[in-house]
């Protein structure tokens, strides 16, 4: 393959691999305009969608920084079974979970029969923890990095774990979004 093909055929490979009718989230530092392409300048949704994924700005709800024994993997359908969150390893059952960024609490209780906490952010984020006793109750503000409540056993069958589910209205998102830049490595030609 020649040199000019194999660098197109690089630079389009994360958008080939980016969902179908959503922007690669390039995030402010990077403008095609600045880069020498001739790109149409992101529309104010599109804008939007990058400047929220290229600023992570929470804290981990574990630490030391967890390991992610399981990635968020949503269902093609709100119905489908898929996994809506991810598995965060955790130093020991009874581990602090800390709340990743202040906001309220708005569910304490067992879901089906696991201990829930959930936090609502505003903006319309909310982030759900479990299996986490916490003696919170709805309506109590948290501080970004305030202990909510600690790991319970039982979600991980071979390690301690808590999983961590993030919701934008109805939607699930993946909640490394908001701890980890997530935006992919766009390799720029060098100038000779």
């Amino acid at each position: 393959m020649k040199p000019p093909l194999r660098l197109a055929a690089l630079l389009l490979l994360p958008a080939s691999l980016s969902p179908a009718g959503e922007p690669l989230a390039y995030g402010p530092a990077y403008s095609p305009q600045e880069a020498g392409h001739h790109a149409a300048p992101a529309t104010p949704s599109e804008t939007a969608v990058l400047s929220e994924t290229a600023a992570p700005s929470w804290q981990w709800p574990l630490a030391p920084r967890p390991q992610v024994l399981r990635d968020f993997d949503p269902p093609p359908k709100p119905w489908l079974s898929g996994h809506r969150g991810v598995d965060l390893g955790a130093a020991a059952d009874g581990a602090p979970v800390t709340a990743p960024a202040a906001g309220t609490v708005s569910f304490v209780g067992v879901v089906v029969d696991r201990p829930v906490i959930t936090v609502d952010h505003g903006d319309g984020l909310r982030s759900s923890f479990e299996p986490v006793d916490s003696s919170l109750a709805a309506g109590a503000p948290v501080a970004a990095g305030q202990v909510m409540g600690t790991v319970r056993p039982g979600h991980c069958a071979a390690a301690p774990c808590v999983h961590w589910g993030v919701r934008r209205g109805e939607d699930y998102v993946d909640p490394l979004q908001f701890v980890m830049d997530l935006r992919p490595s766009i390799l720029l030609p060098l100038d000779r």
